[in-house]
């Protein structure tokens, strides 16, 4: 079995796995005051604390959730009616049109149900937002704008914006920005305080974490009213009991992340050129989608003309190699890849995509694999596309 869907979610690092497993075998609740509790209490502190220098915020600024899509939930709804309430004429949502959709649905929703005027950065053929784009978007009327939402990396094709230089375009206008880290963390150098946003997402299952822990970092003085409503934990902004075995192997997969990030960014790297470059010479019209120079050094997504990219997927994993596309799936009808129509790919182009990515497990034993099976699937997959045409 070939695993090329790290983007989606790696494998659990055995020092977290060792971590989790000993918290489960801890009695307490961080928030009581007995004994138990505060030892509880201790290691989520901690744990916070290892996560603040990893990501360069305060122990203060980091709120614990349940994964990225919690955090872009609480970030962009949670932003936009602390905002709104401030002043109600502030109603306009700008996000990135290649956003996740834990991002692009939760802004969709307060536009359904809560007044909300979302509208859609637009980006170049690489993927990316420009500062100028930003800059046009809040336009001549900045206090209508309640909040900016752009993510640090595309977690399709890969793309790294530019975030600081967004964040300064949005800070002078004194307008938040959140920006969804998902991808980011322990791919590039991510620094909190240093880009200048005011929300930051992190998901632990992407880096080594065990899935159902996550954070949304919070600048000082930045509230966004809560999603979830409770006991007041996590600075009354996020209720419920905090997890703490899982957020201790949270702060143990984010320290070892950022902490190898060079070398792992080494491993994948060369490994995705070996990758692109195997596949070019098996399938010589492959196109490779992102920006060549600043994308995640993990992440492949290449577009096969004259095939479906799910047709595509369900060879290769008969062959055993299991990888992503990245268009969505809606009553059994794939749909293209809004990505990739946001970069200006025509719909067919959109639909013959797949996002391979690698993680550090990945070998070229894996890369070898994909090259040996890539070739004849191209071929099955335009052999039926072009009978089914005829």
């Amino acid at each position: 079995m070939v695993y090329l869907d790290h983007a989606a979610t790696t494998g659990v690092r055995p020092e977290v796995a060792a971590d989790v497993t000993a918290g489960l075998g801890s009695l307490g609740n961080p928030s009581s005051l007995h004994g138990h509790g505060r030892a509880a209490r201790r290691t989520v502190e901690e744990s916070r604390e290892r996560i603040a220098a990893a990501v360069g915020c305060t122990p203060h600024e980091v709120v614990f959730t349940g994964g990225g899509t919690e955090a872009d939930n609480l970030a962009i709804k949670g932003l936009y009616w602390a905002r709104n309430a401030q002043d109600p004429a502030r109603r306009r949502v700008l996000l990135s049109a290649v956003e996740h959709h834990a991002a692009l649905d939760p802004a969709q929703w307060i536009a359904d149900h809560q007044g909300a005027q979302v509208e859609y950065l637009p980006v170049d053929r690489l993927g990316r937002v420009s500062p100028e784009t930003l800059r046009e978007a809040v336009g001549s009327d900045p206090d209508s704008v309640a909040l900016v939402s752009v993510m640090w990396a595309n977690n399709e094709v890969g793309t790294v914006q530019p975030v600081r230089e967004l964040a300064e375009v949005a800070a002078e206008y004194g307008i938040p920005m959140h920006t969804d880290a998902v991808q980011a963390v322990g791919a590039e150098p991510v620094d909190f305080a240093a880009s200048g946003v005011g929300a930051l997402s992190l998901s632990g299952h992407k880096l080594g974490g065990p899935v159902g822990a996550g954070a949304l970092v919070l600048a000082r003085g930045l509230t966004p009213v809560p999603v979830l409503h409770g006991g007041g934990q996590e600075r009354d902004v996020r209720s419920g009991t905090v997890p703490t075995a899982l957020v201790r192997g949270l702060a143990t997969a984010v320290g070892m992340a950022v902490d190898e990030r060079e070398e792992h960014v080494k491993h994948v790297s060369a490994l995705r050129d070996e990758l692109e470059a195997r596949v070019r010479e098996a399938v010589p019209d492959v196109v490779v989608n992102g920006d060549p120079q600043g994308r995640l050094p993990g992440i492949a997504h290449l577009s096969f003309p004259g095939c479906e990219g799910d047709a595509l997927l369900m060879l290769l994993d008969a062959q055993g190699i299991s990888c992503s596309t990245g268009s969505a799936c809606s009553a059994g009808v794939a749909q293209p890849s809004h990505v990739l129509l946001a970069m200006g790919a025509d719909p067919d182009t959109a639909l013959s995509s797949l996002r391979l990515s690698l993680g550090r497990s990945s070998t070229s034993e894996d890369v070898a694999a994909l090259a040996a099976a890539i070739g004849p699937a191209v071929e099955r997959s335009r052999a039926a596309r072009a009978k089914r045409r005829y």
